[in-house]
């Protein structure tokens, strides 16, 4: 299907609207094809060479007058009809690629640019609004001015006519031809600007790093790549657009003088009238706009498929975690987990995980410790079917999490990351993020469990005080507790902690500690651990390594069996101290 028909898909819906602008369309058309003739052959031929007829050209002007007011009427409600289907298809296109991503995994998600896809959203779409907003309806009228200027030619004098056509196979020849290499060089511009935008994406999310490790010029010279990469496939894009204008021109010109010589001789030897040799040269005049503006227009079109065709990209990657046809809604669960022979890899004959054979009983704390790159973040990840195994099963209650509808499995399970992911709306939209219908007494009360009640009333808004970017106006501990009575208020039966590594001072510690202490209680919890206090206080420790679980016990019975745990323990390879560090003050608070 080509790229062109798939955009005109999303017009269709919209067929009401689209008729409307054509035949407003026609109407403008029409008015103007009308006044040449009024002009040439009725004023000229009528009025002034016939002697002066004094009624005959008050009827002209008011007819003139009246067309103005039609042309002015259904201009209006052509540019108005056109400019609503181009915003509601853009919409529409917009929200369903934006749908599609959501449906995504968080594998394909994970492999791609931020800044890149958020490109494609923006600039991409925007070019193709350019020609469902304009575009097509310009293409369809200038293409009715273009016939219609031709058919009068032909009822004019069809000797003048055929001298006219002589140059308008070679027009578009021309216009074919650039519209290919324009085409071509606009989906690389288009490259350059989701470049451009992934590495301010990546500057700006990480400017505290660009900081602290005096990378800015590093950072300006990359930037500086990137910028005039997008400047010289801009400049090669304008290159031929601008020598696609002067060439039609200087074809279209050589056809206008043409037409005057030979329509000079028809009216010295008496074969044609000074008024039709008017009209005709003012139709060949008008000639010229149609075919300037179906040149650019063109031009607009290339532009416009080659952002059609990287969002089509997107929309045609498949949705790699669908539910199953069958799928059925997973039930209240108790919250048991098991792990039967699981293996897992990103990439094919690349295996992350392996034989992975574990049980955990409803409301079992579970630790999860291993050196870096053991597997522990992957084999959480397998529980909210973020992926899938490439063999075995994960079972939750008893049900295969491929068996069940993925809103019903995430539903019942919830997640504290290590780095806090805040939003940049108010603390209350934050804390009521899982559960949007939450009333004022839970938001509140999941706040007061989690040791935030009180700093947020202190805030200048309290709970309506915005959280900022990636909560940036709030310090880590304050981050931390918002994400668990985030957590609170699900009310999850499963619950996946990525402990936090950062370091805060020892009353944020045990603010955070608290909070994380009720949160746990009564739930299964998969803790990936950093801290010893939390390793020690877990039901059960599943020690990785190269992605096989190697240990499973308590710490004390870890450390008498004198394995991996036991020899990390004594090293203090993987366990930070309780009381590392004394934080920084942030906007709110420490940090």
């Amino acid at each position: 299907m080509s790229t062109g028909y798939r955009l005109f898909l999303y017009v269709k819906p919209y067929w009401k609207e689209f008729s409307g602008a054509i035949l407003a369309m026609v109407i403008v058309s029409l008015v103007n094809l009308a006044f040449p003739y009024l002009f040439g052959n009725y004023l000229i031929d009528r009025v002034f060479n016939a002697g002066g007829n004094i009624r005959l050209l008050n009827v002209i002007v008011v007819g003139v007058l009246f067309l103005a007011l039609v042309k002015g009427f259904f201009s209006y409600f052509q540019r108005y009809l056109t400019s609503y289907l181009g915003q509601r298809v853009v919409t529409n296109l917009r929200e369903e690629v934006f749908q599609h991503l959501q449906r995504m995994s968080v594998g394909f998600l994970e492999g791609q640019r931020v800044g890149e896809l958020i490109a494609r959203i923006t600039s991409d779409v925007g070019q193709i609004q350019n020609i469902v907003s304009s575009g097509v309806i310009s293409l369809l009228s200038n293409g009715f001015m273009l016939v219609g200027i031709l058919v009068a030619v032909f009822l004019l004098n069809w000797r003048l006519a055929l001298i006219t056509l002589t140059v308008l196979p070679l027009i578009v020849f021309v216009v074919s031809k650039a519209g290919q290499r324009i085409r071509g060089i606009s989906h690389r511009v288009q490259e350059t600007i989701a470049d451009l935008t992934a590495v301010l994406q990546e500057i700006f999310t990480g400017i505290r790093v660009v900081k602290a490790f005096t990378m800015e010029k590093h950072e300006a010279k990359r930037f500086a790549r990137e910028n005039e990469a997008s400047f010289n496939a801009n400049m090669k894009s304008a290159q031929a657009i601008a020598l696609l204008t002067p060439m039609v021109e200087i074809l279209y010109v050589v056809g206008l003088a043409l037409v005057l010589w030979y329509g000079g001789l028809e009216v010295f030897y008496g074969r044609l009238t000074t008024g039709s040799l008017v009209t005709f040269f003012t139709y060949i005049g008008m000639l010229g706009t149609p075919i300037t503006t179906l040149t650019n227009t063109i031009n607009t079109f290339q532009q416009a498929l080659a952002g059609a065709d990287r969002l089509f990209e997107i929309l045609d990657h498949r949705e790699d975690l669908q539910d199953k046809p069958n799928a059925i809604v997973l039930p209240e669960i108790k919250g048991e987990v098991e792990f039967v022979n699981v293996s897992f890899g990103y990439r094919p004959g690349q295996e992350i995980l392996s034989g992975i054979n574990l049980k955990v009983a409803p409301g079992e704390v579970v630790a999860l410790v291993g050196p870096s790159g053991a597997g522990k973040t992957s084999l959480v990840n397998l529980i909210p079917r973020f992926y899938v195994p490439t063999s075995g099963a994960v079972l939750v209650d008893g049900y295969d999490v491929r068996d069940v509808r993925i809103f019903s499995l995430r539903r019942q399970i919830g997640l504290v990351p290590q780095e806090t992911i805040l939003f940049g709306v108010s603390i209350w939209e934050n804390i009521a993020y899982g559960k949007p219908d939450a009333t004022e007494e839970e938001i509140i009360n999941a706040a007061k469990m989690a040791n935030a009640h009180e700093f947020i009333t202190a805030l200048p808004n309290g709970y309506q005080t915005l959280a900022g970017e990636r909560g940036s106006q709030l310090s880590g501990g304050q981050k931390q507790r918002i994400a668990i009575a985030r957590a609170l208020l699900r009310n999850p039966r499963i619950l996946i902690l990525d402990e936090a590594t950062s370091a805060l001072d020892t009353e944020a510690e045990r603010l955070v500690q608290e909070a994380l202490e009720r949160l746990m209680k009564g739930r299964t919890t998969f803790i990936i651990a950093h801290r010893l206090s939390t390793v020690q206080g877990a039901d059960k420790i599943v020690v990785l390594s190269h992605g096989k679980i190697v240990e499973v016990g308590t710490h004390e019975e870890l450390l008498q069996a004198h394995g991996l745990y036991a020899k990390m323990y004594g090293e203090g390879a993987i366990f930070h101290s309780d009381e590392e560090g004394q934080g920084v003050k942030g906007e709110y608070g420490e940090k």
